[in-house]
């Protein structure tokens, strides 16, 4: 199976620039997690809601002036669309990563694989065996 197939496509993404609370009020409005940081679609970090307490609030950074290149996560592991799942979940393990951005081979964002994405699109064994690892 391919990550393309199991991927969750269409995903929202904001801009290095955009401040934390916009960033904050779109997660909070889409009831996600991660937010990928794009500049015309070439991923160049990602911000998690971890992210933001850890690196943001914990140090008193005003969400309104404070932009998301300042706390996102950079040298971010990603896959290709069309990687083998099995393969991209043993990396998932490895690197305990819970969400990993898709790109194509142009490199351009086109997805996000969740360990959700693999138990609600049928690699359920797999997502078990993710979990497991990362959660460890």
């Amino acid at each position: 199976m391919l990550v393309k197939n199991e991927m969750t496509k269409n995903i929202e993404f904001v801009n290095p620039k955009t401040s934390l609370k916009e960033a904050a009020q779109k997660m909070k409005n889409l009831d996600i997690g991660v937010l990928p940081i794009c500049e015309n679609d070439l991923l160049l970090g990602i911000l998690t809601d971890r992210d933001i307490t850890i690196r943001s609030t914990a140090f008193g950074k005003d969400p309104n002036t404070t932009s998301v290149e300042e706390i996102m996560t950079s040298g971010v592991e990603w896959c290709f669309e069309d990687d083998n799942v099995e393969e991209v979940a043993a990396k998932m393990e490895r690197k305990k990563i819970r969400r990993l951005p898709v790109i194509n081979r142009d490199k351009k964002l086109v997805g996000i694989l969740s360990i959700g994405d693999l138990v609600t699109r049928g690699s359920r064994g797999v997502a078990c065996e993710v979990l497991e690892k990362v959660s460890k």
